[in-house]
C-alpha cells in the first residue's frame, strides 16, 4: 500500500460495494488520501485497515474532499442519499459511477448545477476486479473543466474515456456496449444449451466457440459499423435472404433437440420483415436500420 500523499488529491467514495471498495482500495494504493462512508458501517472496516478514513455522516464525508466518488445501487439511492446535503457537496466535485440511463444522468446534473455542484457521470467498464488494471477503463461525461481538472485523480481507477458535455452520453456509451455484451451472453447460452442436447460438453466444445466468435466479431462490428454510417448496406457476405432461408433450421434444431426458442424467434421475426420491406440483398447491417423506431 503506498503511504498516503500530500500532494495527491484527498478523495470520498461513498458507497462500499464489491465495485466502491474497490475503487477505494485503488485510490489508496495511488497514494489518495481517502474517506470513505457506507450505510452499513462494518463495510468501512476493511479500508480502513488500509488506511482509509471512516466518516459517519456522508456530508463529513463529502467535506473532506474536493473530489466524490458515489457508487451506490440505482439513481434513486443516490438521490436519497445526496440531495439532503447540497451545502456539503457546493463547490465540491460529485463522480456519479452507478449505473443509471441517460436520462436519469442528465436530470441529475440538472439538479448539481441547480446547486452548484460541478457532476460527472461515468460508467465503468470493468468488473471489481479489474480495477486500476490496463484492462479497465471508465466513461465520463459532464463538467469538462472538472473532469480536465481530476483526470489525474480519476487515471488511478483505469483509463479514462472522455464521451462529451452531455451527462448522459456516459451511459449512453455504458449500455450500448453492454447491449453488445448481453446479445453475446444470449448467443452463448442458446449455443451451450444446444451443443449439450447431445451430450457434449461445455468445456470441450468452449475452444471452437471462441475462435468462432473471436473471428466473427473482428470482422462483424467494424464492417457492420462502416455499413451503418455510409448507408450502404450492399453484401457480397451473406444477404438478408440467404439468412432468412437458413434461419428456420436453426429454430427447427432448437426445438427437435429440446431446447427452447425464445432467444432467437425475434431474430427470425426481423429477418421476415427485412424482406417485407424489400431489403433482401442487403447484408446483416440493415437490421440497425430496421430497429429504430
Amino acid at each position: 500500500m503506498a503511504p498516503h500523499n500530500s500532494s495527491q488529491t484527498p478523495v470520498t467514495v461513498l458507497g462500499l460495494g464489491l465495485m466502491g471498495s474497490a475503487l477505494a482500495t485503488a485510490l489508496l494504493k495511488a497514494g489518495h488520501p481517502t474517506t470513505v462512508w457506507n450505510r452499513t458501517k462494518s463495510k468501512t472496516g476493511p479500508l480502513t485497515a488500509q488506511g482509509a478514513t471512516p466518516a459517519d455522516t456522508p456530508a463529513e464525508a463529502v467535506a473532506a474532499s474536493p473530489l466524490t466518488l458515489v457508487c451506490l445501487t440505482t439513481y434513486d439511492d443516490v438521490t436519497e442519499l445526496l440531495h439532503p446535503h447540497t451545502t456539503a457537496l457546493a463547490g465540491r466535485t460529485l463522480v456519479n459511477v452507478t449505473n443509471g440511463t441517460p436520462l436519469q444522468a442528465r436530470k441529475f446534473a440538472s439538479w448539481a448545477e441547480e446547486h452548484g455542484i460541478p457532476y460527472i457521470d461515468g460508467g465503468i467498464m470493468a468488473v471489481p476486479q479489474m480495477i486500476a488494471t490496463p484492462a479497465a477503463y471508465i466513461l465520463y461525461s459532464g463538467d469538462q473543466q472538472a473532469y480536465e481538472t481530476h483526470r489525474p485523480t480519476l487515471a488511478a481507477l483505469g483509463g479514462t474515456r472522455w464521451t462529451g458535455t452531455d451527462p448522459g452520453l456516459a451511459a449512453l456509451y455504458d449500455l450500448s456496449l453492454l447491449t453488445g455484451m448481453y446479445g453475446m451472453v444470449m448467443g452463448v447460452a442458446q449455443s451451450f444449451a444446444l451443443i449439450r442436447s447431445q451430450g457434449i460438453g461445455a468445456e470441450e466444445f468452449a475452444p471452437l466457440l471462441t475462435d468462432w466468435l473471436n473471428a466473427m466479431t473482428n470482422g462483424l462490428v467494424p464492417g457492420t459499423a462502416r455499413a451503418v454510417d455510409s448507408g450502404h448496406h450492399l453484401t457480397d457476405v451473406s444477404s438478408l435472404a440467404v439468412n432468412q432461408a437458413a434461419f428456420p433450421n436453426l429454430l427447427a434444431t432448437f426445438t427437435d433437440q429440446g431446447v427452447r426458442t425464445e432467444l432467437f424467434d425475434p431474430m427470425r421475426q426481423l429477418l421476415d420483415r427485412a424482406i417485407a420491406e424489400g431489403h433482401a440483398d442487403d447484408g446483416l447491417s440493415r437490421l440497425v436500420e430496421l430497429l429504430r423506431t
